[in-house]
């Protein structure tokens, strides 16, 4: 399924404001090997229940050694409607400065996947593997969502663990298209702003085709119409896109 949306200027406004997601988002910092991972946590008060955990890859502008700024975009998810319907674990790791999710440049029209995960990106693996030992996590449910630099990082990802996400929702990103039979199964929506200049639109369009080419009928891309890079305001915007990544499940 291939969708144009025609975007609208609009104001959005959310009950949780940034001060007091930073307490809401639990820092903590992950070590492995000598490698330092800041990371922020969020799991739901409540019984032994189990939650769908979002796995969110910031975007290149929220690099650092703060362990805040990968927080910048993370208020779309914590809106009421979604908090008091969908409960879930969120995890926002935060990539170092210099470093990639995924090491490949972001101005090319395609790219073959590095054989090996970059540092970072090994790192998370590590850390959503202790993390699901230890927390009520329904394996079943676990996505994979980002913008820009973090949309590269979704799709780079997914290819490495094709069977352990349940979904996943890449923004104005891009992925190896070689690699894109292995996501042939998994549901995914993946969105680009017609006017990004930063990375072209054609990366998340002819992955979603090279998937569609495959067999795979769970993936599609939205193209919103006039908009540049900053496409995330609106995939992550549109409440009913996060609504339907919770809703996915692995059979």
């Amino acid at each position: 399924m291939v969708r144009w949306v025609y975007a609208l200027f609009f104001l959005l406004s959310f009950s949780v404001s940034s001060q007091s997601l930073d307490t809401l988002i639990k820092p903590f910092v992950f070590q492995k090997k000598g490698y330092i991972l800041p990371y922020r946590l969020f799991v739901p008060a409540g019984d032994s229940t189990t939650y769908p955990l979002i796995l969110f890859l910031h975007g290149a502008g929220e690099r650092g050694k703060d362990n805040k700024a990968q927080l910048t975009h993370s208020h779309y998810f914590f809106r009421p409607e979604i908090m008091q319907n969908h409960p879930f674990i969120f995890l926002a790791p935060q990539c170092p400065p210099n470093e990639r999710w995924v090491e490949v440049s972001w101005k090319l029209v395609s790219h073959t996947m590095p054989s090996e995960p970059s540092n970072v990106l090994k790192a998370v693996f590590d850390l959503l593997d202790s993390l699901i030992k230890v927390l009520p996590v329904d394996t079943h449910r676990i996505y994979v969502t980002g913008l820009s630099m973090g949309g590269f990082g979704t799709w780079d990802a997914l290819c490495r663990r094709p069977d352990f996400f349940a979904a996943a929702m890449p923004v104005c990103g891009g992925g190896d298209e070689n690699k894109a039979c292995l996501l042939k199964n998994i549901p995914i929506k993946a969105f680009h702003g017609s006017d990004d200049k930063v990375v072209i639109p054609a990366r998340t369009m002819n992955m979603v085709n090279a998937i569609r080419g495959c067999g795979g009928i769970l993936a599609e891309f939205i193209i919103y119409d006039g908009v540049g890079h900053d496409s995330w305001k609106y995939a992550f915007g549109d409440i009913n896109n996060i609504f339907w990544l919770l809703q996915q499940r692995k059979p």
